[in-house]
């Protein structure tokens, strides 16, 4: 389908309603992503799999969502937003009827499979989309909108599903028949909304490949995957294993606990974006790695000592650092990726993030079937915690050499301004 516009307000720019309404395919689709979290200790049991396999099936979603943005941030850059998130839409309710079908690990792993590509698709396609609606004026806006819609509906997913199950009957066809009609309401969305004419692109290059960013933005990409890795790693970490932890050393078997567990991880994830607004991108950047290392802290001290409140302080952390640094990494990319290639950039980005968040997991589910679930779970907060310290030292040390090249543009340019070098690099 072509793109078309809608009736748009002043100087061409679209109603505010529909910044905010173009994030909710986004929400809509995460919701999706993490809603069988707490399910999954009811199909261990009716199924009957080991933690190593659950972590495996949790991986599968990465997998699809990787191959996915191998592909859908070119098509959507060129052929446009809407001709992807339609079918990933469509994707997304096909893999809710799996879900509520499911009786075996194979139907799981296609059900989370479709899931990851239809995400892979959103968080290209619909990402850009939302900051196509909100203009070159208000990238500022459409970054903290789409960061929020991501981690909301990641967060209230499983709560929905953690609710659901525990109060109504036949709890997966229940759960995942409400997200179905959620996901509609998304199509419509979608099918509504006043994307711009020129939103496709002519590049050339081919239409599979590992996507990347323009000339010149690679370190923007680096320094926000720095810090976003770790922390979607360890939210990761907490929807995979997260049941079993509660389950296994907390002797808490609840749903509702489990999914408001993530809830709150992903609550944290949402409401720290919206304190943090307006600080500037390398001290969003640098709370997020220090944020992410906390985390790691409290969950070795929530493993070792059986501590639910050292458990849900490692989702917070988790989770703000997750935040911090997906909202540090968007607003370094939509401030000057050009519309042609942002969708492309934003899966550059999430590539950075879901490869970590895919692999560790699964090797910490496999060490503590191996060796038990704290030295599994201990070995992982230590991995993590290095790799988010890592991060937040890569974000100092740019800043420090940013300071004297802005400082230095300054004096070279004088009152003439000599063009905008020095802004983008305080943003830095």
């Amino acid at each position: 389908m072509a793109e078309t516009t809608l009736a748009r307000g002043r100087a061409g720019a679209a109603p505010t309603r529909w910044v905010w309404l173009a994030a909710w395919p986004v929400t809509a689709v995460f919701v999706l992503s993490n809603a069988a979290t707490p399910l999954y200790v009811l199909w261990q049991r009716d199924i009957g799999f080991s933690r190593g396999t659950l972590t495996v099936v949790f991986a599968c979603y990465i997998a699809g969502l990787l191959g996915s943005l191998l592909v859908s941030g070119v098509a959507a850059d060129r052929l446009g937003r809407r001709p992807v998130l339609l079918p990933a839409l469509a994707l997304a309710v096909t893999a809710c009827l799996v879900f509520a079908t499911a009786s075996s690990v194979a139907a799981l792993v296609v059900a989370r499979l479709c899931t990851g590509i239809a995400v892979g698709a959103v968080v290209s396609a619909g990402m850009a989309a939302v900051t196509d609606v909100a203009g070159p004026n208000r990238h500022r806006l459409a970054a903290l909108l789409a960061s929020c819609a991501m981690v909301l509906g990641a967060g209230l997913g499983p709560l929905l599903a953690g609710v659901l199950s525990e109060t109504l009957p036949a709890p997966t066809v229940t759960v995942f028949a409400v997200e179905a009609v959620l996901l509609v309401t998304a199509i419509l969305v979608v099918w509504r909304m006043p994307l711009p004419r020129d939103a496709a692109s002519a590049a050339g290059g081919s239409w599979v490949r590992v996507p990347r960013v323009p000339r010149g933005d690679g370190w923007r990409l680096a320094l926000g995957v720095a810090v976003f890795a770790p922390g979607i790693t360890a939210t990761s970490f907490v929807l995979s294993l997260g049941p079993s932890l509660l389950a296994g050393l907390l002797g808490t078997t609840s749903r509702i606990v489990a999914g408001l567990t993530a809830f709150v991880m992903f609550a944290a994830a949402t409401g720290v974006q919206f304190a943090v607004r307006g600080l500037r991108g390398h001290v969003v950047l640098a709370a997020g790695a220090v944020s992410t290392t906390l985390g790691m802290v409290s969950l070795a001290v929530a493993v070792h000592a059986a501590s639910v409140a050292a458990l849900v302080t490692a989702a917070l952390l988790a989770g703000a650092g997750q935040g911090m640094g997906q909202l540090g990494g968007l607003s370094l990319l939509n401030s000057s990726v050009p519309p042609r290639r942002l969708a492309e950039a934003n899966a550059a980005f999430n590539v950075g993030g879901y490869v970590p968040a895919g692999l560790l997991p699964v090797a910490s589910g496999y060490l503590s079937d191996a060796v038990g679930l704290t030295t599994g779970a201990t070995v992982f907060a230590a991995v993590l915690a290095a790799l988010a310290v890592a991060g937040g030292i890569c974000v100092l040390l740019r800043r420090a050499v940013t300071l004297p090249a802005a400082a230095s543009s300054r004096r070279n340019t004088g009152v003439r301004g000599g063009g905008q070098s020095p802004r983008k690099a305080s943003r830095s």
